[in-house]
């Protein structure tokens, strides 16, 4: 007759001084104490010197007139308005720089670093050349070779290059825009039902591939829904068809929607910088999978393309992404270098809010709050984007 031994319970926590644990929570709660002093020494410090020397400090300037226009802007913005719709006005141009700059960074930084591994020669050398000029070549300076070829080598509005409705001319881009109507909110509504029919799709269409091994478009099944959604979405709103058309003026280009010479530099600039760094990340990444994949991928008669795309892509993508996120992260943070050729992102607005009300102190704070705060969000996407896409032990 066997005996069983008795479970032995857990020891309970202690709030004795012999308990680790409870030392490191002291240690912890000191070290928090410590460094709250320092701040509020800090702060306490400077707002006394600029006490003393008759420098106004606080947050109400933000509910002050800002006096001043933004010449290009996502909403509305009057020189009559708030300090804080100004800033507003220069975090929405921030992030329309960052959004489109890390889309557009994704795909060529991808391409460029899958074309590293091309059996063509040219293919090959040519993205080699491109990775070894521009992530050699300051961003600074990059932005300002971008903006003078803009406002030096293209024409004035009056002799703007015309290619149907659009102009290009050192004004910028102008371009027809659809007038809005109640089509266009259908239409919105079709996109968004065919973005949730290929997110359903793309997961079916992996769930088949790891039962089967049938392969099942994952890009252009997935854009078509939401292509056709989108256009059946506008059927039936009405289909609108007007277009408020730019034509040239006496001094520049009028109506229609417009791009500015300082946010295609900036966009320009930024994109092609950081994608030479994504490109070595990929390359990196796609090297970094062993070569019996690649011939495991050719032994079961992969094409090169369905190789890269099936079996070495997703097994690099765990050595890819972490890099990456540094990468996102740098390209946001290099936006507040957009200042340097005018454009009216937060750095160049807080600049002409310091000169006006002289709170270089609090418009420094928040400029530096939307910064960490952007930063933190992307690395918190990206970092459950991680997860997910990390390879499952078992």
């Amino acid at each position: 007759m066997t005996t069983s031994t008795p479970l032995r319970t857990p020891p309970k926590k202690t709030w004795s001084w012999r308990s680790q644990a409870f030392r490191g929570l002291v240690y912890q709660a000191l070290a928090l104490l410590a460094i709250g002093m320092v701040v509020w020494y800090l702060a306490h410090n400077t707002l006394l010197n600029m006490r003393e020397r008759g420098i106004q400090s606080g947050f109400d300037f933000l509910f002050q007139t800002a006096g001043f226009d933004i010449g290009e802007s996502l909403i509305a913005f009057e020189s009559n308005e708030h300090y804080w719709r100004a800033f507003l006005v220069g975090l929405l141009n921030t992030l329309r720089v960052a959004v489109l700059g890390i889309i557009l960074t994704t795909l060529i930084g991808t391409l460029v670093g899958v074309g590293r591994f091309s059996r063509n020669a040219l293919v090959r050398g040519l993205c080699q050349a491109y990775v070894e000029f521009f992530r050699n070549v300051p961003i600074l300076l990059q932005l300002l070779m971008w903006y003078l070829l803009f406002t030096e080598l293209l024409p004035e509005a009056a002799e703007a290059w015309q290619l149907g409705s659009v102009y290009l001319s050192k004004g910028g881009v102008n371009f027809p825009i659809p007038l809005w109507a109640a089509g266009h909110a259908w239409a919105g509504f079709g996109l968004l039902a065919g973005g949730l029919l290929a997110w359903l799709y793309r997961r079916w269409a992996i769930a088949h591939f790891e039962a089967t091994g049938e392969p099942r478009s994952l890009f252009w099944v997935p854009l078509a829904l939401v292509i056709v959604m989108g256009v059946l979405g506008w059927l039936l709103g009405g289909a609108p068809l007007a277009l408020d058309e730019p034509r040239r003026g006496e001094f520049s280009i009028e109506n229609g929607g417009a791009l500015t010479p300082e946010f295609i530099a900036v966009l320009l600039g930024l994109t092609v910088y950081t994608a030479a760094f994504v490109a070595e990340v990929v390359r990196a990444g796609i090297g970094s999978v062993a070569a019996g994949q690649s011939e495991a991928a050719a032994a079961l008669g992969l094409s090169r393309r369905q190789e890269m795309r099936l079996v070495m892509l997703p097994q690099a993508l765990r050595v890819i992404i972490p890099p990456l996120t540094n990468q996102y992260l740098n390209l946001t943070k290099n936006s507040s270098l957009a200042v340097a050729i005018g454009y009216p992102d937060v750095v160049s607005i807080a600049n002409t809010a310091i000169n006006q009300t002289g709170r270089a102190v609090e418009c420094i704070a928040i400029v530096m709050l939307i910064y960490l705060s952007t930063s933190l969000l992307t690395s918190v996407l990206m970092n459950i984007y991680n997860s997910r896409a990390a390879i499952k032990e078992r």
